[in-house]
């Protein structure tokens, strides 16, 4: 499908410069200041102490969870808290087993290689790295035909940090040869909270606890869809509200940029009612939707469709997505729109 996918969306977790100039200056250094993710930073902070009092370089670690969660950042942090130098590279820039090759032989002990979209690496560069990982050798084919011959190059002890947001894309056999696994799931309110007065003092704006409670309940738990409104609140506190963030001004912010009081915005808006009117409330396939409402299917599965699953607004089944009655409610759509189910079929709203 090659509909355009949306461009404006205030929310989405999608990166631009902006964000990034942004995260360079309140990103943590340490695990200590890493808001949120108790129980994994907890787990983290185990694993990295182990590896430091054995003097080793730590096991190979996997972040995966929604975009926006601070994978990224995390990998930054074991390596500060490692002492050690980090390259990061990306799978879809690894696109030859030889790109690899030079990656890896250019890596000293303890170092690490931060993957991201690890789960789009090529079959190819996956044989290479499966050995780097494993048995930390590099296997090279010198020549071609029949007097080609395999070189095998041994290579420093060191660790891959990689980071997905597509787990069950990524093969069983690069799974596992990561030692620890890590969920990052979305945040609590009072951690978002935190992350947003922090990002106000790195922007030099004023902003009471109510303001910042407001901005984070609209911000879907992801700390980068935060920074991102409260970069747009203080704008329109600039121009509206003698530059201060009160929970009054939030209020007319978000509405102004048409984000609800639970963070959904136009586009999941669309999808929940292209569900719900264009679909009887489903189920329907994610390339239908898509199609429907002129948006890449791609875009509603990684984007959309995980925040939906959390608030309970959309349910995944083998036959496709339906709107759950929490869904209507929120839209203020009668549960009576949903046609009738045919004899002897439960519908989807009674018990």
């Amino acid at each position: 499908m090659n509909n355009k996918p949306t461009t404006n969306r205030q929310i989405s977790p999608q990166s631009s410069a902006e964000d990034k100039r942004m995260a360079l200056v309140i990103r943590p250094q340490q695990l200590a200041d890493f808001t949120g993710q108790e129980r994994m930073k907890a787990n983290l902070t185990i694993l990295i102490e182990a590896a430091r009092a054995r003097s080793e370089p730590l096991d190979h670690v996997l972040f995966h969870g929604p975009p926006g969660l601070g994978k990224t950042t995390l990998a930054q942090i074991v390596a500060n808290e490692m002492g050690v130098n980090i390259r990061n590279t990306a799978g879809p820039a690894i696109e030859r087993a030889g790109d690899l090759a030079a990656i890896l032989t250019n890596l000293r002990a303890g170092d690490i290689l931060f993957i991201d979209e690890v789960h789009r690496l090529g079959r190819a560069v996956e044989e290479i790295l499966y050995p780097a990982m494993e048995d930390f050798v590099l296997d090279i084919v010198v020549g071609k035909g029949p007097g080609a011959k395999n070189v095998r190059l041994k290579l420093p002890r060191f660790t891959v940090v990689g980071a997905t947001t597509r787990l069950a894309l990524m093969t069983a056999p690069l799974r596992a040869r990561f030692g620890a696994v890590y969920r990052m799931d979305f945040y609590e309110q009072a951690a978002i909270e935190q992350i947003v007065l922090r990002g106000a003092r790195v922007l030099d704006v004023p902003i009471d606890p109510a303001g910042a409670a407001e901005i984070a309940q609209r911000s879907r738990g992801t700390p980068r869809v935060a920074l991102r409104l409260l970069r747009r609140v203080r704008d329109y506190a600039q121009v509206r509200a003698e530059g201060e963030i009160t929970q009054e001004t939030a209020v007319s912010a978000l509405n102004l940029l048409e984000i609800d009081e639970l963070g959904l915005d136009n586009l999941d808006r669309r999808v929940l009612l292209a569900i719900i009117e264009k679909f009887g409330g489903g189920p329907v396939g994610l390339d239908t939707i898509g199609a429907s409402i002129s948006e890449e299917s791609d875009t509603i599965m990684d984007v959309v469709e995980p925040y939906l699953l959390q608030l309970g607004f959309l349910e995944r089944t083998a036959r496709g997505r339906i709107a759950t009655p929490h869904a209507y409610t929120h839209l203020n759509i009668p549960r009576s729109a949903q046609p009738d189910s045919k004899p002897g079929q439960p519908t989807l709203f009674e018990t």
